[in-house]
């Protein structure tokens, strides 16, 4: 019965992993802290459920056309390199017991700063910078991208997705869709590496993570392809719901009130299912009439 509620979870928070490019770590993280995993635990699990997801919607997202190979490559890179430098950090928080105050709190300020900057750009929908004729000018920026979101991958157990997608759209100016394409593609060369860091050191549940990974390879399908019902300012305002939902699911969690937590973020999941369902029921209906 546990490893079929695994299954649905891997199921329900991978379609937002393919909706937003977000590979599903960073909401699986925190809601693994939530059910009760210590914080190792959970970002190993994560991580693995991350590899399965970035995959599976990055297939789907080749299919639309929402791939920029060079500049994911580049950032994925970039955060395999940075996988390298964390893994000794995390193993020395976990060591000293500094895990379960300091990794809640790098997850409190990174998602106040996006919800900021999603909610206070001027600017949702831009247009998106050719990167073909400006790669040269835009390395050192998807560098600092790709290693930032390697860096917290491996430290929070999360694949950078979250990092990735705000900042190629507000830095580069990638239109919302192609942002996700390209993250999930970054996503699964740095959540390859930073798992087979852990892998050979950590002692890894495989079962809980296989099931998790099995749901997510349906939902991950199915997010990528809700994406072509929204615009990018859709996609920006649902990805500034989504931070809030999680931050406040952490930040509950430090004060122990996990039930309210585990509430609010399956209240985010119902509210965004509903709201995709008459979304595409609207849609089908206008293009038959």
């Amino acid at each position: 019965m546990e490893l079929m509620l695994f299954f649905l979870l891997g199921g329900f928070i991978s379609v937002l992993s393919g909706f937003f490019g977000i590979g599903g770590g960073f909401i699986l993280t925190p809601t693994l802290l939530l059910i009760g995993l210590s914080p190792i635990e959970a970002i190993t699990t994560s991580l693995l459920y991350t590899i399965g997801t970035s995959f599976s919607g990055m297939i789907a997202h080749y299919r639309l056309r929402n791939i920029m190979w060079k500049e994911g490559a580049i950032i994925g890179l970039s955060g395999v390199l940075a996988t390298q430098a964390a893994h000794p950090v995390v193993l020395y928080l976990d060591n000293h017991g500094l895990d379960k105050t300091v990794i809640p709190a790098l997850y409190i300020l990174l998602l106040t700063y996006f919800i900021f900057k999603m909610v206070t750009k001027h600017k949702v929908e831009q247009k998106p910078t050719e990167m073909n004729t400006q790669v040269e000018t835009a390395l050192p920026k998807l560098i600092v991208i790709g290693f930032f979101a390697g860096f917290v991958s491996t430290t929070l157990g999360v694949g950078g997705g979250f990092i990735i997608v705000p900042l190629t759209i507000a830095l580069l100016h990638f239109h919302a869709k192609k942002a996700v394409g390209t993250s999930l593609f970054a996503v699964l060369l740095i959540v390859s590496a930073g798992f087979i860091s852990y892998a050979s050191t950590i002692e890894i549940d495989y079962k809980t993570g296989l099931f998790l990974v099995l749901g997510g390879l349906i939902g991950s399908q199915f997010g990528a392809k809700l994406t072509t019902y929204y615009s990018s300012v859709e996609i920006n305002l649902l990805l500034a719901l989504l931070y809030t939902a999680t931050l406040s699911s952490v930040v509950l969690k430090i004060f122990h009130f996990n039930l309210f937590g585990l509430l609010v973020l399956f209240t985010f999941l119902a509210y965004f299912f509903v709201q995709s369902g008459i979304k595409v029921r609207h849609i089908k209906k206008k293009l038959t009439t």
